[in-house]
């Protein structure tokens, strides 16, 4: 099976690196001088004491035609217009499209795609890029997928070819509540390690911190309905502790002067709430203070 992965950012050199092992997979880059470097040195993979180097075939995003049986989009949700804009433009349309963003402001975006079968996904591995050809993998999690538009025959031989690399995927029924899960993590996490510049574990350690955990929980259970929080926010510590000595997404973009993912998190949750006319002052106010972060950091209004 052919596999073609947009994205080379820590999730997208990750997949590639993994992936090879059972299919012929090509990675679309931003720029053709990161291809040029893949090409050149393959993936150097960190994994725990283990380090190998994985051949790939890399090409500029521009290459990229639709023509592979799967096509995995692990870009951040804001850069997915421009991938949609070139999906639209293609001169055939894509069988298979597997999209791998957090948050949940993407899937309006999906509805209108010209594609045979779209799929969604979550992902729980700890993963950070070293450079443009590196990436460090920081932890073992759980790949979740769920059909949001189609069959879902493509995505069970993949899942069973997966499987045999040790690289499992676990197809899920319900989309929405799938990444209504991973959501949640995202807004308790993210925000907090970013502003308090911690790792993910001190979330709970620190008592003062995790009052403030548990406020900013009741206050998304509330705007999403959630029918058992106590689960949920069991999910939630679970993630905190697996995780607890990585540094969260969030706060490794704003370090690095990179936009972050706020608006597909807590955007989302504020959208929410005013559809349904709930206060949402925690979420609000962390949103206000990572995008003011972003602005000192980027230099953008």
């Amino acid at each position: 099976m052919k596999i073609g992965i947009i994205g080379a950012g820590s999730i997208g050199l990750l997949f590639a690196a993994n992936l090879s092992k059972a299919f012929s997979v090509t990675l679309y880059t931003k720029t053709s001088e990161q291809a040029e470097m893949i090409n050149k040195n393959g993936i150097y993979l960190q994994d725990g004491a283990t380090h190998s180097r994985v051949s790939i075939h890399a090409l500029p995003v521009s290459k990229w035609t639709g023509l592979e049986e799967l096509t995995i989009i692990a870009v951040k949700q804001y850069q997915l217009h421009s991938i949609i804009h070139q999906i639209t433009s293609l001169e055939c349309i894509p069988h298979n499209l597997l999209f791998l963003q957090n948050g949940m402001s993407h899937l309006k975006l999906l509805k209108n795609i010209p594609a045979t079968n779209i799929f969604v996904g979550s992902i729980e591995h700890g993963a950070s890029k070293i450079n443009t050809y590196s990436v460090s993998h920081n932890g073992k999690g759980a790949i979740n997928v769920a059909p949001f538009k189609g069959g879902i025959e493509i995505i069970k031989e993949f899942g069973e070819l997966c499987a045999a690399i040790d690289f499992p995927i676990t197809l899920k029924d319900d989309f929405y509540n799938m990444l209504i899960n991973k959501l949640i993590a995202n807004a308790v996490i993210n925000p907090l390690t970013a502003i308090l510049q911690i790792k993910n574990g001190e979330l709970i350690t620190n008592t003062f911190y995790f009052a403030a955990v548990k406020k900013l929980f009741l206050e998304i259970s509330f705007i999403l309905n959630l029918e058992d929080p106590i689960k949920r926010f069991r999910d939630v510590l679970r993630i905190c502790k697996k995780t607890g000595h990585n540094r969260s997404s969030m706060l490794k973009d704003l370090e690095e002067g990179r936009r972050t993912e706020i608006d597909a998190i807590l955007g989302f949750l504020i959208e929410e709430a005013q559809v349904q006319r709930k206060t949402a002052t925690n979420i609000e106010s962390y949103y206000y203070l990572i995008k003011g972060k972003e602005k000192d950091r980027r230099g953008v209004n």
